[in-house]
């Protein structure tokens, strides 16, 4: 494992707790460590799911001028939130659009530390 990708699991450990902490419906019980492994499902999920589903989803995301992006977004967090309650790790999303709204935030908020670490663009 690359030290990018180490780099993008912190930032997404940091920007899914961010998410937590101000989007109602979303929420993390558990030991920092759990956040870790719930960054590291999201992160693959990000890589090897979602531009799958960007292919499939082309269409409608060019009738809806990249807004359905937000909608694939939204599903990886929720399926990001599923996988925890699988293995409990303690993150969970109550809805789509807590699911939504997380997404949003994950995103800016792993835009701004990505830069800050200077690592591109790591957070989709």
């Amino acid at each position: 494992m690359g030290m990018d990708r180490v780099f993008q699991i912190l930032i997404n450990a940091a920007a899914l707790w961010v998410a937590t902490q101000i989007v109602p419906g979303l929420s993390f019980v558990g030991e920092w460590w759990k956040l870790l492994i719930v960054a590291l499902a999201f992160s693959l999920v990000n890589s090897y799911l979602k531009p799958v589903l960007r292919i499939l989803t082309f269409p409608i995301t060019m009738i809806t001028m990249g807004l359905f992006l937000l909608v694939i977004n939204a599903l990886m967090l929720l399926l990001v939130g599923a996988i925890s309650a699988e293995l409990n790790l303690g993150f969970s999303v109550a809805d789509f659009w807590a699911a939504l709204l997380g997404a949003i935030v994950v995103s800016l908020v792993g835009l701004v530390l990505s830069m800050f670490v200077g690592a591109g663009r790591m957070v989709t």
